[in-house]
């Protein structure tokens, strides 16, 4: 269970490269870093890290053949998501699909200065004060 946690977070990672994360007593450093900061974490507190090490390597090999080889290379899709799944599970979402069924369009350079503001707030509303009526 820990390896595929931790390929899908190597996934999410490398979607999220510049996301700023904390760790412990709060040490700051970029989203692409934290699989491998959990791996070094883990050894340090149970001397094993080869789990840790496999699901980082499933999750690097999926992250290429579904988003790196076909958008960086022009290669052909190597990994299709089976259909059923998409019955169960419908891409309701707007720009990544839920089972990355397409590459991640590339940002032009600049446009991530323009998108920051964008992204600042999250949730709408007004929000409320807890206990108040």
């Amino acid at each position: 269970m820990d390896g595929m946690i931790l390929s899908v977070m190597y996934i999410w990672c490398q979607l999220n490269k510049e996301t700023m994360m904390s760790f412990w007593f709060g040490m700051q450093f970029k989203a692409m870093y934290m699989p491998w900061v959990i791996m070094l974490f883990n050894w340090i507190m149970t001397g094993s890290f080869l789990t840790q090490l496999c699901g980082i390597v499933i999750g690097h090999l999926y992250f290429f053949l579904v988003f790196k080889y076909p958008q960086d290379f022009g290669g052909a899709r190597l990994l299709q998501t089976p259909s059923f799944l998409y019955r169960y599970f419908p891409n309701e979402q707007t720009g990544i699909s839920g089972f990355g069924s397409a590459p991640i369009p590339r940002q032009q350079p600049g446009a991530a200065d323009a998108n920051a503001n964008a992204g600042r707030r999250i949730f709408g509303g007004q929000g409320h004060v807890l206990g108040d009526r």
